[in-house]
């Protein structure tokens, strides 16, 4: 296994790290505390290509390889989780069912939203149905020339600014499974509103809200895929993205172990400063082996993904296994800094608020084991 990056994932990691340090840094402490989803940062992103690092070359975007996003957003992370789901949300998970089920049109349609400088946001979680996708609520019945949906979606990242949306909505909930469809949804269609915006414990530069819909009418030309098989796009397109969420997650521990270094470098207590003091040093010493474990974890799934062989329990290791990670490190780096990392005056408690998440959205820490379990037991690797 060739463990060197090609000159393109360089390129990007490279782009990704520059940005997060002089644009990142600086301001997110500030934004987190006032609760802002700062625009100019996502036009800044836009600008450089971050934002639309997903998007396939044949559609005008620059064609990043799968294990390129995935080191692009590792490094966005490291800046700050909130903005770094930004970017996964909009060009990799609400995109994600279009790579898997569009047609030709519609894929121009949608890449072609994005390089337009539009967020997109994907709406699969309703308030009664989480984990239990089977369970949503949110129907379309089918009418002349296409459908109408109804129902509510929450904790919809990009939910209150995206422009575009893919939906997920059921046929006859009594069909289950079965009855899911998928639909690519523009904001500006008649009867969509966003309900109240979450005040999160992390991530709070991302837009997180309920998204409605009200008598929506959608052409059947934006069904994505057959009808009913929204379940499978859907799970596709968790498996896509769950390596992606293991890199938020390696990110965003690494960028708390790097605040830790630096600063158990220049703390000084009893005369020398704490990094000399082996407590610390095993504190970093086991991050850093966790973060470098993680790391290896999502690079695999990417290069199963990429070499055209079964990923999904990979993915689903990878993301369960290293968002427990990133809790456990974020926890310890602020156990680095003492009482001054349990105040705002540091950055790693916003580390740790954040990390949080990771072991939630994309499916639980939990939902991924019984994923490896289910996947083991049945004799598939």
């Amino acid at each position: 296994m060739d463990f060197n990056y090609t000159d393109e994932q360089l390129m990007i990691k490279d782009m990704a790290r520059k940005f997060a340090e002089n644009e990142l840094w600086p301001v997110v402490g500030e934004y987190d505390e006032k609760d802002i989803y700062p625009e100019h940062l996502v036009a800044k992103m836009q600008e450089t290509g971050l934002m639309t690092v997903g998007v396939p070359e044949e559609f005008g975007g620059p064609g990043i390889d799968y294990l390129g996003q995935a080191l692009a957003v590792e490094e966005l992370a490291r800046g700050d989780l909130g903005l770094a789901t930004v970017v996964v949300a909009s060009c990799l998970l609400a995109s994600e069912p279009v790579v898997v089920a569009a047609n030709q049109e519609q894929a121009e349609r949608w890449w072609k939203g994005l390089l337009d400088g539009k967020v997109a946001a994907f709406c699969l979680t309703e308030p009664g149905a989480g984990s239990d996708v089977g369970g949503m609520s949110t129907n379309c019945k089918k009418v002349d020339g296409g459908y109408i949906l109804n129902g509510t979606k929450c904790f919809i990242t990009n939910g209150g600014v995206a422009g575009q949306y893919t939906v997920f909505a059921t046929l006859d909930k009594k069909m289950g499974y079965k009855g899911i469809c998928a639909f690519m949804v523009d904001r500006n269609s008649e009867g969509i509103s966003t309900g109240k915006k979450e005040n999160k414990m992390g991530i709070r530069t991302s837009n997180t809200t309920e998204v409605v819909f009200d008598n929506v009418f959608v052409p059947e030309e934006n069904r994505l895929g057959a009808e009913g098989t929204g379940w499978m796009t859907c799970m596709k397109t968790l498996d896509l993205s769950r390596p992606m969420i293991a890199a938020l997650a390696v990110g965003t521990a690494q960028g708390a172990f790097d605040h830790a270094v630096e600063y158990a470098k220049m703390r000084v207590q009893f005369g020398k400063p704490i990094a000399s003091f082996q407590a610390i040093q095993f504190l970093l010493a086991d991050a850093l082996m966790d973060i470098e474990a993680g790391r290896l974890l999502y690079h695999k799934a990417c290069w199963l993904k990429m070499a055209g062989k079964p990923f999904s329990q990979a993915a689903s290791i990878a993301k369960g296994w290293c968002g427990d990670m990133a809790m456990r490190v974020t926890t310890d780096m602020v156990q680095v800094y003492g009482g001054y990392g349990y105040t705002k005056e540091y950055p790693v408690e916003k580390y740790m608020r954040d990390a949080k998440i990771l072991q939630i959205y994309e499916g639980t820490s939990q939902v991924q084991r019984i994923v490896v379990a289910n996947n083991l037991l049945k004799g598939l690797r």
